[in-house]
């Protein structure tokens, strides 16, 4: 598990390093097609910068780590249990049916009486 857990670590901090990278980049307007200039990451300018070059190599670091990290998951990955305290070994027997149960007569309820409400 040491392989894997190291991974774990470098995928996080190739994560936190991505969204700093995003964050800080200036925002051309361009986003889901709202404008923003015809220059934009297909020029000269945009692909050489600096920002735009290292948010795709961590991008794809990002990427080849995840599937690296499937793999080894797959392949060192067992059938052990997570929790067995919730299981039971013995099941309870079934509650028997309750005996059926006849109501009692009702009784005669006394007339009601009326109260003066002068005194």
């Amino acid at each position: 598990m040491g392989i894997f857990h190291f991974l774990i670590v470098v995928q996080a901090i190739i994560a936190a390093s991505l969204v700093g990278v995003i964050l800080m980049q200036r925002s051309e307007g361009g986003g889901l097609g709202m404008g923003g200039s015809p220059s934009g990451l297909m020029s000269a300018r945009g692909a050489a910068d600096f920002m735009t070059r290292l948010t795709t190599i961590l991008a794809t670091l990002f990427i080849l780590l995840s599937i690296s990290l499937a793999f080894v998951a797959a392949r060192e990955g067992g059938t052990a249990k997570i929790d067995t305290s919730l299981e039971r070994t013995e099941v309870p027997a079934a509650p028997a049916a309750p005996a059926a149960v006849t109501p009692a007569p009702a009784e005669k309820a006394a007339p009601a009486t009326e109260v003066p409400l002068d005194k």
